[in-house]
């Protein structure tokens, strides 16, 4: 079973003007510091995996197996920020453990893990206390030796890892004493990416997507890439249930498949359709678990609202039993997407997209001209759509319509976004106005979907022989918020399409 720690910590190397022998400074009295004790040395000896090309040393990603040490078994860190690594840890094992393989299948995908760099270190362990004798950080001084086939390299590194609870400003302290002391910050963002560079490994890159400079083509190209990259960098925090996940991952995919529409003029829809009907299975997959989230969300919260009176039945339990049931369900979904080899075979195929992009002649263009114009194609698209929908009758019909204009109103969104690099304060005024629609009829769907599940939830309750009178209660709300957001759409609708807005692009 994997475990998971955050890590923070910051590590130093000697100067060339300062010698190892010299030894580290002492931290007492720095900061909050005010005893350091010996710990005493500890042999350790790492394994570090990845395929052959480095795919998750080029993303910042290390997975170890290491004997020695009081947590001694596999490791593999994740990036969060500089400084600061999620660490799953599990048992120790002749293989992968399958919890930390499925956690990097977005980048091995095919390509299979096996050794690459071995790291054997003579680790001296100090604590660094304050008054109370409570731990600060565990300071490790370590002796290393890389191992990469024939190649070796050697190095002193000092590593200051806080313990929980305790703020980086006490890193920024410490650095300050190294720093009088001849240690200075290491420029390797890890021990790995220090032994392959002093090993003299070729540096490991990911595909960026390519495309003449300075164009149409290359602008896309580069949105692109960064959605791609997004995408499967969200991969493990979906599989870890980190919150959010499920959100950021489907806004990827959304956006990929939403570039591939909307600068259609500049990539083949040959290759980019098939692409986009992935994109937008992955989408629905993802959809089960977080539309699930959002519906429980918004329940909980209109219960909430509700006074006392007005209450009756076993509301909540009944609410937690629904959504877990349906929960489960999707979890399980969601899983058996990114474990599947669609999923695999789609990410590769956005890969060999951006690797060789099938640019038509738009691509060519100056990205000024090109971006204007596929901006404002989506814009006009919107416009018919929600000028068709309030001409329609209030009920299931206009329903669908507005659900359609939400969809519309968030490409125009993301085509906006896309563009800000390029217009600046212009597109972001577009895709602010634009989200402010989208939120709208976003309200205005969550609303239908609510009164779709009130009506199951009233159901059930009937059927245990549950008083259903307030999942009732909660229908006749949600419908009135219908009715008010159809009727505030007008105004916001003309604010958003004022015609200085879309001149300015």
């Amino acid at each position: 079973m994997a475990d998971t720690k955050r890590e923070i910590e910051r590590k130093f190397e000697f100067s060339k003007a300062a010698s190892a022998r010299r030894g580290v400074p002492d931290l007492t009295g720095t900061a909050a510091i005010a005893a350091v004790t010996d710990q005493g040395t500890v042999d350790l000896d790492a394994v570090y995996y990845d395929t052959p090309d480095q795919r998750l040393a080029a993303d910042g990603l290390t997975l170890r197996r290491r004997t020695g040490g009081a947590d001694e078994g596999w490791h593999l860190k994740l990036p969060v920020s500089p400084g600061v690594r999620d660490e799953v840890g599990a048992a120790l094992s002749d293989t992968v453990p399958p919890a930390l393989a499925a956690l990097v299948r977005s980048r091995v995908r095919d390509a299979g893990l096996g050794p690459q760099v071995r790291l054997v270190s003579s680790r001296r362990v100090s604590h660094l206390l304050d008054a109370d004798g409570a731990l600060l950080a565990e300071l490790s001084t370590d002796e290393v030796l890389a191992e990469r086939g024939d190649a070796t390299a050697a190095w002193t590194e000092v590593e200051v890892e806080l313990a929980d609870g305790v703020g980086p400003e006490l890193l920024d302290a410490v650095a300050k004493t190294f720093r009088k002391g001849g240690l200075r910050v290491s420029d390797a963002p890890s021990k790995l990416a220090r032994a392959l560079a002093e090993t003299g490994a070729e540096p490991p890159t990911r595909p960026a997507g390519g495309g003449p400079g300075g164009t149409a083509g290359a602008y896309v190209v580069a949105y692109l890439a960064e959605q791609r990259d997004a995408l499967v960098a969200q991969d493990p925090a979906v599989r870890r249930n980190l919150p959010d996940s499920v959100h950021q991952m489907r806004v990827a995919t959304r956006r990929l498949r939403s570039a591939f529409t909307t600068y259609r003029k500049v990539l083949d829809r040959g290759v980019t359709d098939p692409l986009g009907e992935e994109l937008r299975w992955l989408a629905a997959e993802l959809g089960v678990d977080r539309d699930q989230e959002v519906l429980m969300e918004r329940l909980q919260a209109q219960l909430g609202e509700l006074p006392r009176t007005l209450l009756s039945g076993p509301l909540r339990s009944r609410l937690r039993t629904w959504n877990t049931g349906r929960r489960s369900r999707s979890r399980r979904r969601t899983l058996a997407a990114l474990d599947s080899d669609r999923y695999v075979t789609l990410l590769n195929s956005l890969d060999a997209l951006l690797d060789a992009p099938p640019l038509l002649d738009a691509a060519a263009g100056s990205p000024e001209k090109v971006l204007r114009k596929a901006v404002l194609r989506d814009y006009a698209r919107l416009a018919g759509r929600i000028d068709a929908a309030l001409a329609l009758d209030a009920g299931k019909e206009r329903d669908l319509a507005l659900h359609g204009a939400r969809k519309s109103a968030k490409r125009v969104r993301y085509a906006a976004e896309s563009a800000v690099p390029e217009f600046g304060k212009p597109a972001k005024r577009l895709a602010k106005a634009m989200k402010e629609v989208q939120n709208l009829l976003g309200d205005h769907q969550d609303s239908v979907v609510a009164r779709d599940a009130l009506r199951g939830l009233a159901a059930q309750a009937a059927d245990a022989g549950e008083d259903s009178f307030t999942w009732g209660v909660l229908y006749g709300r949600e419908e009135a918020l219908a009715e008010r957001r159809e009727r505030e759409l007008p105004d916001l609708w003309a604010k958003a399409s004022a015609p200085a807005l879309r001149a300015a692009l």
